[in-house]
């Protein structure tokens, strides 16, 4: 629908669980145009049927909007607040195409070697594609950087859904 994008939340649920071989239990954070989005919003609904725990982390501007979060969220503005903790860090771009006006955000948040030396050392550094920056180029060597792998599995979750929808045709 209009805001929400499921075929990449299955695609990136399936990731998750390939990756860390399950999603309960697991603190996962949303960073980002939370606001604009559609894989994002996808994703939380999609969470909500795990024991897992959410936190988001974007600008006051971009922020998850209210139908998403519930009272035991934990929302922040700054990713060295949330990335200590965090099992898995699933990053976006801005969608700059949704947005109305000229409208100018200051929109430094990108995912540092920095902030990774902050990261558990199995964290998974997830992202739906294209970036813009929001990922530094050299985290693409880094064995926690799933964003490639998310993409080769999305071709096989996608080969799947077509499958059952349509059969062996």
């Amino acid at each position: 629908g209009s805001g929400e994008h499921p075929t990449q939340a299955l695609l990136d649920l399936y990731t998750i669980k390939k990756e860390h071989g399950g999603v309960d239990d697991l603190t996962i954070s949303l960073m980002g145009d939370l606001k604009f989005g559609r894989t994002v919003h996808s994703l939380t609904k999609l969470l909500r049927m795990y024991n897992c725990r959410l936190q988001f982390v974007a600008p006051n501007q971009l922020a998850m909007p209210d139908e998403y979060i519930w009272p035991a969220d934990k929302i922040y503005q700054d990713l060295n607040e949330a990335i200590d903790n965090s099992d898995v860090l699933y990053v976006t771009r801005v969608q700059k195409e949704r947005m109305q006006g000229s409208e100018d955000f200051d929109f430094s948040y990108a995912v540092t070697t920095d902030h990774m030396k902050k990261a558990k050392n199995d964290m998974v550094l997830m992202h739906p594609l294209p970036r813009v920056g929001e990922i530094a180029t050299e985290l693409d060597s880094d064995p926690r950087a799933a964003y490639f792998r998310q993409m080769k599995y999305g071709l096989h979750v996608r080969m799947a859904l077509l499958y059952a929808m349509i059969g062996n045709v």
